[in-house]
């Protein structure tokens, strides 16, 4: 498991600037092949734009940083390759659903996603539609991914303005606390009913996480595992 660094986030304030990223020159190749690779394999990808960070201070328990926009199958190439370029951090915000009996809800990822059988909260990298004025709104971005990954909308959450930043290699998962005014077995049947609904959901299924050992079995990203163990302390 990576090392993880975890710690309480007061504030987020992040712009967009330009930046010219050196690696979409010095990986051309290797992005065109990759994404000729991944769409192949998941024709359902697509190559939007999303944002990542070229610049980041954290003051305290307050982040500063600026954001810049770039191709996904660029995201995706740079990802793959252990993220080589250390100036970048990809960046995004995760709904940590709880319910009121103190369970976690986590989604796996459906076989057509380019994370497919990964388990984790709904979240995205954030995207030019997040964006107001010059800067990123994470807390629009993750009750955005919230609602496309599982049908809850803003009325069936308890929205708080608490984060959690956990940092681990090139990146930054910034987790809100969303909780759901139901028990775990409620909130997984209403989601998967949901999902039942969509033609091609995000999420395959929904696991209750009640311990940290309960998410043993499950593949999940690096960031994962250190957020469960540190919640439940």
């Amino acid at each position: 498991m990576s090392r993880a660094d975890i710690f309480p986030v007061t504030s987020i304030d992040i712009c967009v600037t330009p930046y010219d990223w050196p690696f979409l020159r010095q990986a051309r190749a290797e992005i065109d092949a990759y994404w000729r690779e991944l769409s192949a394999d998941k024709p359902h990808v697509y190559d939007g734009r999303v944002l990542l960070l070229h610049q980041q201070e954290w003051q305290g328990m307050h982040f500063r940083a600026e954001a810049f926009e770039t191709s996904y199958s660029a995201f995706m190439t740079w990802k793959r390759l252990g993220f080589p370029d250390a100036q970048v951090t990809n960046f995004f915000g995760m709904a940590a659903l709880r319910t009121q009996d103190g369970a976690f809800l986590l989604g796996e990822m459906g076989p057509h996603t380019a994370n497919a059988g990964q388990s984790y909260f709904p979240a995205g990298t954030p995207e030019p539609a997040d964006v107001t004025g010059m800067h990123v709104d994470l807390a629009a971005s993750v009750t955005r991914e919230c609602l496309e990954e599982t049908g809850l909308s803003l009325s069936d959450l308890d929205l708080r303005d608490q984060w959690t930043a956990v940092i681990t290699h090139g990146q930054i998962a910034f987790m809100r606390d969303l909780r759901l005014p139901m028990d775990a077995q409620s909130a997984k049947r209403s989601i998967e009913a949901n999902l039942a609904r969509e033609e091609t959901p995000e999420f395959s299924r929904i696991h209750i996480v009640r311990a940290p050992k309960d998410a043993h079995g499950l593949t999940m990203p690096s960031f994962m595992q250190p957020f469960l163990d540190f919640s439940f302390r």
